[in-house]
């Protein structure tokens, strides 16, 4: 193991001692806030330290079969324990790596997923719907739970603009890497001669703010504006001016809804849309910061990007990033998305690595 890793590791036991003692205070156990950012680090340090005190164990038992390789007697055993060991020794610091990457404070986030039909007109739009439909299947595998934020419907069906709202464990983790351009080549319905036309969508994906106190929101900074819902959703909707949108004066940033029966579940609709946009904005500002310094290749986040293509003639899928091209395109369009995504977390996680090791250096 790189001394510098050691090092790092060597921290652990040490912290995990010192957040042992913080966590019986009643000061502590007072300041709610305080206790749960503290236990929350605690159960990630206890299980750095648990794994890093099994690699010592591990490493300990290598040493002692090597020496017992002296042994005339012992010596065929001891080289089926050295190899084992070796092995276990390999992957658990592996995987300790893996643990002291950095952590994103906005993995174990919800998130909003903003869909935005581009070039392509009418077949943009009903490809907006198809990526909606996929994002959705996807959200129910992993149990998650999804609502439609806001929606502007096409008038050949699909979407103009549509904003979701995905609630789960680590929703923000696995659907972070689908910010971007996402290009469709295929015959539209609308073709008559049977050529290929090329379309995009936009899509943006936004952790959501804590209770919209992660960002300032000064009530002077909000214009807010109330209109008639339009599209369907009974009578009670469309008779009243019951939708809500919200221009923050400042940034010029918009959100509206207009999917709740009421106007006050349409502003707190609006302002938790408004927040994770402003927050949005945030986080890639730093993303562009960094980048300035270390090109990423899946991280950047940056909109006008082309991340990916989706071939219908070919069944294929590519993603540009990583140059991970897959002939499944029909499972992929129904929610199986895991391969991809894996892909640009293992590719994420192999830039962190090699950020960490450059650090040691």
């Amino acid at each position: 193991m790189k001394p510098f890793l050691r090092q790092q590791l060597e921290r652990y036991p040490v912290r995990l001692q010192e957040l042992d003692f913080f966590l019986q205070q009643p000061e502590v156990v007072q300041d709610m806030a305080r206790f749960r950012a503290l236990t929350r680090e605690h159960a990630e340090v206890s299980e750095v330290a648990a794994r890093f005190a099994a690699f010592l164990q591990r490493e300990s038992d290598l040493s002692g079969a090597q020496e017992m390789l002296e042994d005339a007697e012992m010596a065929d055993l001891a080289r089926e324990e050295v190899a084992a060991a070796q092995a276990d020794v390999s992957a658990m610091e592996d995987e300790l790596q893996r643990l002291l990457l950095p952590k994103d404070p906005d993995d174990v986030r919800n998130v909003f997923l903003e869909i935005r039909a581009g070039t392509g007109g009418d077949e943009s739009a009903l490809f907006a719907g198809d990526l909606l439909r996929m994002y959705t299947r996807f959200a129910e595998r992993q149990g998650w739970r999804v609502e439609t934020m806001s929606a502007s419907d096409s008038e050949l069906g699909g979407f103009k603009e549509v904003i979701i709202r995905v609630a789960g464990a680590g929703a923000y983790s696995r659907l972070k890497f689908e910010s971007g351009g996402h290009r469709v080549q295929r015959v539209p319905a609308t073709e008559t001669q049977g050529r290929i036309h090329t379309s995009a969508c936009t899509v943006a994906v936004m952790p959501e703010a804590d209770e919209v106190g992660d960002v300032e929101l000064n009530p002077a900074d909000l214009r807010i504006d109330t209109f008639r819902a339009s599209g369907a959703g009974g009578q009670h909707i469309n008779k009243t001016d019951s939708a809500v949108r919200i221009t923050h004066l400042p940034t010029g940033i918009v959100a509206e809804c207009q999917d709740g029966r009421s106007q006050h579940q349409n502003k707190a609709s609006a302002l938790r849309v408004l927040a994770a946009r402003i927050k949005d904005i945030q986080v890639r500002e730093q993303q562009a910061r960094e980048a300035a310094t270390r090109k990423s290749l899946v991280g950047s986040g940056d909109r006008s990007e082309r991340i990916r293509t989706y071939n219908y003639p070919q069944g294929r899928l590519t993603d540009h990033r990583i140059n991970l091209t897959l002939y499944k395109l029909d499972a992929v369009m129904q929610g199986e998305l895991d391969e991809v995504l894996d892909a640009l977390t293992a590719e994420h996680q192999a830039e962190l690595l090699a950020a960490l090791a450059d650090e040691g250096h």
